[in-house]
């Protein structure tokens, strides 16, 4: 019996890869705003949250802001490296003179070192020393994630187990609520539950500093109230459009 063709299998999870498509549309929207910018920033970010990098999109409002996620950074490379051992004369065929040795610097300043981890690129017209200290400035702080170092020692005190794990005075704080007790010695705490009180027989060290995170640590970090992750924005080199120059931002300081 032949079989039906109504009979299909429609994966709804399925979709279409972007391809180089999405790779040279955003190709050339990096060349567009070499001619609508001043300056071309190349950042790195700690502790990457969207949350926040959106905070400083909104702050930057006339700006454009250009991901480059670990994934496509070697094709990136790869793109504007072609395009770096290119010859003037054909970009010049559609481009003015001026845009394609602009071209030619962005791909310059691309093939360095800097587009490594999460980095990105950030097109603005303000003033270096304007933009250079909002992001000095500019840190939150947020929930550590598994994966990363903890920047702080935290250990719970012996003893009945409070909501903060001993981070503020018990005086100012209430005990661990009794439903959490499963979930607390399921990521490793070795507690005990006596007439409803959550109690500790000794202290317990949820993370150590400089040491690597896992997803029980995080967890009872974040359950403790105890964010020890700064996501931060560093600047690491920037182009400019009148003098056609790169420089290095740690220069800069020094």
């Amino acid at each position: 019996m032949p079989k039906s063709k109504r009979a299909k299998v429609v994966h709804l999870s399925k979709t279409e890869k972007k391809g180089k498509e999405l790779t040279f549309k955003l190709f050339a929207n990096i060349r567009e705003c070499l001619d609508k910018y001043q300056y071309c920033y190349v950042f790195s970010v700690e502790n990457m949250r969207n949350t926040y990098l959106k905070e400083v999109r909104t702050d930057f409002r006339d700006t454009l802001t250009v991901d480059y996620s670990s994934g496509r950074q070697k094709s990136w490379q790869k793109h504007w490296g072609r395009l770096q051992k290119t010859s003037i004369s054909p970009i010049s065929a559609n481009y003015q003179r001026q845009i394609a040795l602009e071209v030619l610097q962005i791909a310059k300043l691309i093939r360095l070192q800097y587009l490594t981890g999460n980095v990105g690129l950030f097109f603005t017209s303000q003033e270096p020393t304007s933009t250079l200290s909002y992001f000095s400035a500019y840190t939150k702080t947020d929930f550590a994630r598994a994966g990363i170092p903890a920047s702080r020692n935290f250990t719970i005190p012996a003893g009945m187990v409070y909501s903060r794990g001993g981070e503020i005075p018990q005086e100012e704080d209430v005990p661990l609520a009794h439903a959490l007790e499963q979930n607390v010695r399921k990521m490793g705490m070795p507690t005990s539950l006596v007439k409803g009180r959550v109690l500790l027989d000794q202290p317990y060290t949820v993370c150590k500093k400089g040491e690597v995170l896992n997803s029980h640590q995080t967890a009872l970090l974040k359950l403790f109230g105890v964010a020890t992750a700064d996501f931060k924005v560093q600047m690491t080199a920037y182009w400019n459009a009148a003098t056609h120059e790169i420089t290095e931002v740690d220069a800069m300081e020094e």
